[in-house]
């Protein structure tokens, strides 16, 4: 019966988010927000109501470690699977305004959280001012929209489509019917997975870490292939980066807000999850400094990342010998070897950068 509901749960927060993004995208086209706020707000925020449900509602009846273990697990599968199977699909090529914005943000964000939680526990007070974080981060898209110019309108529609009552009428509707799919999916899941953990005799965060955090990303993983196969890769990107904005200042904000007492926080997660959610986040470095572009290479190496984090998930939950020695490989040698990495991908750039600045100017560019 606790596989059952999970099943029936991830269904209905599927359906859910498919309906609440295709609703709330309609309602902003007919509403003339400019794409920039749909695709970094309505997309990245709409696909990530799944783990919002799930993790006030697992926080409110106090399974902390449920909602805790949801959000970094989400973050962690958002950036090595979602960026790194896209990655492989097709290279990644964003913006520079959207790398610029959004991943420093993430980054700045996973910190913060590390830093708050230093204490043992996530209280309402940092709840609350994580989910002013969120309000400041909008705030600034907002901003930054308006200066981009209105959707136009699609061939079959005249200008009065836009705001027609039965247009809007119809887009509140689907965006009603996927916040209730949220709610009940939400709750189905929460009670399989806790009855999963009992059965199987495994902590609630290993299980928020692995099934909730992978079946809450599911509408990430279908929006984010969709947009790399079609040649939107900016909203691929915006879509995953967005959501872990969204996870660690809504999802963890508001649900620290309505835990009693707050959210402990284990010392395992401070000694490893929450330094490999920060990793992760840095590990989108490549894109902010070279250009904007993730290659294939370094889709596969996500995807590596992730298959290693995963193994090391169930050497935990098994407490198995070689635990110790993976953690340390982890940590002492995929890291730095990823440092090199980025820092390798960095000077190959700013070389480039150096030599085109020095490029003699074309003879006739001057006549």
């Amino acid at each position: 019966m606790a596989i059952l509901w999970i099943l029936v749960g991830l269904g209905a927060l599927a359906g859910g988010a498919e309906f609440l993004v295709r609703g709330a995208v309609s309602l902003a086209r007919a509403l003339g927000i400019p794409p920039l706020i749909i695709g970094l707000t309505v997309v990245a925020f709409g696909t990530g109501t799944p783990e919002l449900a799930v993790g006030v509602r697992a926080a409110a009846a106090g399974q902390g470690d449920l909602a805790l273990g949801n959000v970094l697990g989400s973050n962690t599968f958002n950036v090595l699977f979602i960026l790194g199977i896209t990655a492989v699909i097709a290279p990644l090529t964003v913006s520079s305004q959207l790398v610029r914005l959004d991943v420093p943000v993430m980054i700045g964000v996973s910190a913060a959280v590390w830093l708050l939680a230093l204490d043992g526990c996530l209280g309402r007070l940092e709840g609350v001012l994580l989910i002013a974080g969120l309000c400041l981060y909008a705030a600034l898209l907002i901003r930054i929209g308006r200066r981009q110019p209105p959707p136009p309108a699609s061939r079959d529609e005249t200008p009065s489509d836009h705001t027609a009552p039965q247009r809007l009428g119809r887009s509140a509707a689907q965006v009603l019917v996927g916040l209730a799919l949220l709610v009940l999916g939400a709750g189905w899941l929460v009670d399989g997975a806790v009855g999963l953990a009992r059965l199987w005799g495994v902590s609630e965060l290993m299980i928020g870490l692995t099934i909730v955090a992978v079946g809450t990303s599911l509408p990430e993983v279908a929006t984010s292939i969709v947009a790399a196969v079609r040649g939107q890769r900016d909203i691929a990107v915006g879509n995953a980066v967005g959501s872990n904005i969204f996870n660690l200042l809504a999802v963890l904000g508001a649900s620290a807000a309505a835990a009693d007492g707050g959210i402990p926080v284990a010392s395992t997660v401070l000694r490893f999850d929450l330094p490999v959610v920060l990793a992760v986040a840095v590990a989108t470095l490549p894109v902010f400094f070279t250009g904007g572009r993730v290659s294939r290479w370094e889709g596969a190496l996500f995807l590596a990342y992730y298959a290693a984090y995963v193994m090391f998930l169930i050497f935990a939950a098994l407490s198995h010998a070689a635990q110790a020695l993976f953690e340390a490989a982890l940590l002492w040698f995929a890291v730095p070897l990823t440092a090199l990495g980025i820092g390798v991908s960095v000077a190959d750039w700013l070389r480039r950068r150096a030599t085109m600045a020095h490029e003699p100017e074309h003879p006739g560019a001057n006549d």
